[in-house]
């Protein structure tokens, strides 16, 4: 094995990994983007990001991740359920074994790299990949330490990436040729028969969520930013919800867009980058994120391009919807440059409710805000997946329930244990329809509901009249500036008012058959904060 750069005394063979090509340690961005153009892995749009076709898999794969169940302490409280798929330790070494094989003679890329800003709780990671731009992913994603004392750091947890090995179905113990692998024994996690680089990012968000709270840490999906007099709020949301978006505010200084910490410190980013949603961005209505991703090195999955000029055009869904962005957290401007704040003043739970039954934002009690929480509530369009015909509400617990080892009251105890502490406001914002559902009304625009987070952060809503919805007893503003009033309640926009009654009948049902499965660990009084059936 041939060392190019940087590399780390603790070598791969302490991996099992022999006979590999050259190996290229903690390179360079300008090394990693010559690398996957001269291997064909990728091409450069006009400003030098490197431009990648992850093939048949654009998306994370649920139903191929696994956790390796060797009978641990540590592994006592995961809750094994159609997420958390307990896999053998032996079906896990047979992959890996077929890993070591399979990395012989070839180039592999490796990269010493950080998760957690605070160093209360910083874990060491190391990302091993066998393509370039995988690595160059990571090293947009991940913390990057300085290369002086990288050589000498011994990662907690590595991730090894190989897309190209293929599980062999049912015979390796996976449900396809792809598969995510967490193994917290042996502190790696394989990845191979997908190109995503989402699931890179997301293993070490699916480790941290086992590893922090039992130091006392919340993990949270959302984003986070910091007003000028230092007032930190947070975004939680599913893909699609404008966590990204409403995050990147020239007003305020970006801690991170996706993943943190709440300590008894503050809040904190796990992360050194962003990965933002691209379909239909806007240099007008999302000019950080889009200056970001016409920058030299930032990484752009599935995004259509002319095939002589390389330029993009971003409205193109024609390979997927899901057209991704990663860039490293300095390409915005206007950054918490050590990325961490202080306890947050306001937390907004977003949705993009497609049944236009929603208001755009209320005021939740603290019971509210972890009945909300644990639902995770946003809406699944017709077409996303086979099957929906029309729109359906889609709940993911504590909004990331792919990601989260722990039974979900773990995360909402601690949730609300923060509220108290630190007389945290929480909003409800929904970003999705108004005057009707999906097809009928139209999505809340983008500059009122910067105008709904604006007042909100402001103190703008202190002095102004709530009234209680009879669906989901949900506080509405009856005003807001720079926001036309009668679009404050959502039952007014609708002509058919008999027809929203109908709609939220039928979605305050939803919630409530789906918070059935939480009813058993669940106090009373957080289950009557929820909509009446």
């Amino acid at each position: 094995m041939e060392n190019i750069g940087v590399p780390g005394k603790y070598g791969l063979e302490n991996y099992g990994i022999k006979n590999a090509g050259k190996i290229y340690w903690n390179a360079q961005p300008s090394v990693l983007v010559a690398e996957a153009v001269k291997r064909g892995e990728g091409v450069l749009s006009p400003d030098g990001a490197i431009m990648v076709s992850t093939g048949a898999r654009t998306g994370r794969s649920p139903k191929d991740k696994f956790i390796v169940d060797n009978g641990t302490e540590e592994e006592k409280g995961i809750d094994w359920t159609s997420v958390n798929v307990k896999i053998s330790p032996e079906k896990f070494d047979k992959l890996y074994t077929k890993m070591l094989g399979y990395v012989q003679g070839k180039d592999l890329f490796v990269a010493d790299l950080e998760a957690g800003a605070d160093p209360a709780y910083t874990l060491p990671i190391r990302v091993i990949t066998e393509y370039a731009w995988s690595n160059l992913f990571a090293n947009d994603l991940f913390i990057r330490p300085d290369l002086s004392v990288r050589p000498d750091r011994v990662p907690e947890f590595t991730v090894i990436n190989v897309p190209e090995l293929e599980a062999i179905k049912g015979e390796d113990g996976t449900n396809s040729e792809a598969f995510v692998i967490v193994n917290f024994l042996k502190k790696i996690v394989l990845i191979g028969g997908t190109k995503y680089a989402g699931e890179i990012k997301k293993s070490i968000f699916s480790v941290m969520n086992l590893i922090l709270p039992l130091k006392g840490v919340m993990t949270m999906h959302c984003s986070a930013n910091v007003g000028k007099d230092g007032d930190t709020a947070l975004f939680f949301g599913l893909s699609g919800t404008g966590k990204t978006t409403l995050s990147s505010d020239p007003e305020r200084l970006l801690i991170g867009d996706d993943e943190h910490g709440w300590s008894d410190n503050g809040v904190f980013n796990f992360e050194g980058g962003c990965y933002a949603k691209m379909i239909k961005l806007s240099q007008e209505h999302e000019p950080l994120i889009w200056d970001a991703v016409h920058k030299f090195s930032s990484v752009l999955e599935n995004v259509v391009y002319d095939e002589l000029t390389h330029e993009i055009d971003f409205d193109d869904d024609s390979l997927t919807e899901n057209t991704r962005g990663a860039y490293p957290i300095h390409f915005i401007d206007g950054i918490v440059e050590e990325g961490h704040a202080g306890h947050p003043k306001n937390i907004f739970m977003l949705t993009a409710d497609a049944s236009g039954v929603l208001p755009p934002i209320s005021k939740l009690s603290r019971e509210q805000a972890m009945y909300y929480f644990m639902s995770g509530y946003t809406s699944k369009l017709a077409g996303t997946e086979t099957g929906i015909t029309e729109p359906q509400p889609s709940f993911s617990t504590c909004f990331g329930q792919p990601f989260l080892p722990l039974h979900p009251s773990v995360y909402a105890e601690m949730l609300g244990k923060r509220i108290d502490e630190n007389n945290s406001n929480v909003w409800l914002l929904n970003t999705g329809w108004s005057g009707g559902p999906y097809g009928v009304g139209s999505r809340f625009k983008l500059p009122y509901t910067r105008a709904f987070v604006r007042a909100a952060l402001t103190g703008g809503f202190d002095n102004v009249k709530f009234v209680t919805e009879p669906f989901f007893g949900l506080e509405i503003p009856t005003s807001c500036p720079d926001v036309p009033a009668e679009v404050l309640n959502p039952r007014d926009t609708w002509a058919d008012k008999a027809a929203y009654d109908e709609a939220a009948k039928k979605l305050a049902a939803a919630f409530v058959k789906n918070f059935g499965k939480y009813a058993e660990r669940t106090s009373q009084k957080i289950i009557d904060a929820g909509p009446k059936a």
